[in-house]
């Protein structure tokens, strides 16, 4: 949590436009987060020059308090990320070195949340490392003991043991951050249950050594790397299977990373039809194949659901309309995905010339067939069309609007117009096609396509948050927040399933509805699973969100046959 806070308090400062942004010391002990904040223009700053200006962030791990007061002192506005379990620990210190107590702080004396914590015992602050250390101590009248929030578990145990057996009277205070004490204890139960473990995260990061620590003492293989271009895949190849944990700073995308690497691995240089069905998985997904034959299947189940002869252009245009905006986007707007999912960026990057060709060939082709079918579809089409073609580009004056200017920069914007677009395209363009208007019943249609692609690209964005954060792209998810926006997501579908029932129920849609009210169920269950750590993500996640478009029109033809 605190690592979190503090790299997004660096991004969202390093997306603003100032003077000067500067860190304290490393802000986190990451090199790959270190590199990004220096690409946005944030300093490391070692030592407190005489006069200065601009902003400085106080780094996770906390600095002693005089620190940041010469920091203010010369001119410096302070933004302070020193993580709350940090500033816990720092107030427990600061407490009873007033009353004269002194501190004994277990942890590393070189680390700088350590060196940060020293600064608040008035004088009287004592740093062991080990059980040695603790025993060479002088016996103090009044003492406390806290540790460094990232140390080792086992080690804080045996010293309040020994303070109990020797030093009673001294005051006891367990520091470790929770979840630093939840993801220890995990390990070792992981590190059991596989047959080998890769732990992610910084080489100079002391918890992430830890957390090798910890696996090593099972005695399984550990790999630690900080990327997945350290993994050893021929080595790694060998295991059935294996677990990953990550340090407390190790960035999302990175542990997304290495997760993606190893799903691949076992279909790499296979030739069975597992491993040709992996690799098709993936080609699909990369070039938007996939999602665009879902849109097709969508678009065919609101035709049943309206009653309208189901047409094959109809389905084409959503399939060629959804195919050539997904790939534009990437194209256009894929900064992001060098975080998110790096294999994309490097196969749009790779086959940019052939894509771009593929979407404005696949943009023109459902142009034409909408216009075979009137000035209306055609209308509509182009205007989604410029709309999705401009959503990346500037169109109003930067100095007018705070530098802004583009439908990006609208929060939430993406979700809610691709969304809307989906809608539109599978649901509302075959009926106007047909009749020139929009039905009521068609307009229940536009919700449910509209919710389910809504939910989809809003779960999809709660997975790229860390990416999109870097990016300054403001999605819902970091408008509203990860939690608010699953819950949104969920109500969103049950409400949808409920939606769909009772419509069909009491025959203001087909009977098709109640059966298609599976597909947002499955879909909620399935986004719940990887809620619970049951689906990590990956192909086979994203593979299982977009089938549920197939599903809906899989259902659709097995209701129609029938």
């Amino acid at each position: 949590m605190g690592v979190k806070r503090a790299v997004e308090l660096g991004l969202d400062t390093g997306n603003k436009p100032s003077e000067s942004i500067y860190t304290f010391g490393p802000l986190i002990h990451n090199p790959q987060v270190l590199n990004l904040l220096k690409e946005k223009g944030i300093t490391i700053l070692d030592t407190i020059p005489d006069k200065a200006g601009g902003i400085v962030l106080i780094r996770a791990h906390g600095v002693p308090p005089q620190v940041q007061r010469e920091l203010k002192q010369v001119g410096f506005e302070v933004v302070d990320a020193t993580c709350p379990r940090v500033i816990k620990v720092q107030t427990i210190i600061c407490k009873h070195a007033r009353k004269d107590y002194a501190t004994i702080i277990i942890g590393d004396a070189d680390h700088p949340e350590v060196v940060g914590l020293l600064g608040y015992t008035a004088g009287r602050g004592y740093v062991a490392a080990d059980m040695e250390s603790v025993r060479a101590l002088p016996a103090f009248d009044r003492a406390i003991i806290v540790a460094q929030t990232t140390q080792n578990m086992q080690l804080f145990t045996q010293v309040k043991e020994w303070a109990g057996q020797h030093h009673p009277h001294y005051l006891v205070f367990n520091t470790i951050c929770d979840s630093t004490e939840k993801r220890q204890s995990e390990v070792t139960r992981l590190a059991r249950a596989v047959d080998a473990m890769v732990v992610v995260g910084g080489h100079n990061s002391g918890n992430t050594q830890r957390l090798a620590d910890i696996a090593r003492k099972t005695g399984k293989p550990v790999y630690q790397v900080e990327t997945a271009a350290e993994l050893d895949e021929a080595q790694l190849a060998g295991f059935q299977k294996v677990g990953i944990t990550a340090g407390a700073s190790t960035p999302n995308w990175i542990t997304n990373d290495v997760c993606r690497v190893l799903e691949e691995l076992p279909y790499k240089k296979g030739r069975g039809v597992r491993c040709v069905l992996f690799r098709l998985q993936r080609v699909l997904l990369l070039t938007s194949l996939y999602v665009s034959v879902g849109a097709c299947a969508l678009s065919y189940a609101g035709m049943h659901l309206q009653n309208i002869r189901p047409s094959l252009a109809h389905a084409m245009i959503a399939l060629l309309y959804v195919l050539s905006m997904h790939i534009l986007n990437h194209l256009t707007g894929g900064k992001a995905d060098r975080y998110n999912d790096p294999k994309r960026a490097s196969f749009y990057t790779k086959y940019r010339y052939l894509l771009a060709f593929l979407a404005t060939a696949a943009g023109a082709a459902g142009l034409v067939m909408a216009y075979s079918h009137g000035w209306l579809p055609f209308s509509i089409l182009l205007i989604m069309s410029v709309m999705g073609l401009t959503y990346n580009r500037r169109l109003l004056p930067r100095r007018l609007f705070n530098g802004k200017g583009r439908l990006k920069d609208i929060p939430g914007s993406k979700t809610v117009l691709i969304a809307l677009a989906w809608g539109v395209v599978t649901s509302l363009l075959p009926y106007i096609s047909e009749h020139g208007r929009v039905s009521l019943q068609g307009l229940v249609i536009f919700f449910g396509a509209t919710a389910m692609v809504f939910a989809r690209t809003a779960f999809f964005d709660i997975l790229d948050m860390q990416g999109d954060r870097i990016v300054g792209r403001g999605t819902i998810p970091l408008v509203f927040g990860a939690r608010k926006t699953f819950k949104t997501i969920q109500y969103t579908l049950l409400i949808l399933a409920g939606v769909l029932l009772a419509t069909s129920l009491v025959r203001f849609i087909s009977s098709l509805g109640a059966l298609l009210a599976l597909c947002p169920l499955i879909m909620y269950l399935v986004m719940d699973r990887h809620r619970k750590g049951l689906l990590l993500p990956g192909i086979r996640l994203e593979f299982l969100i977009d089938t549920h478009f197939i599903l809906a029109g899989g259902l659709a033809w097995v209701w129609a046959v029938v």
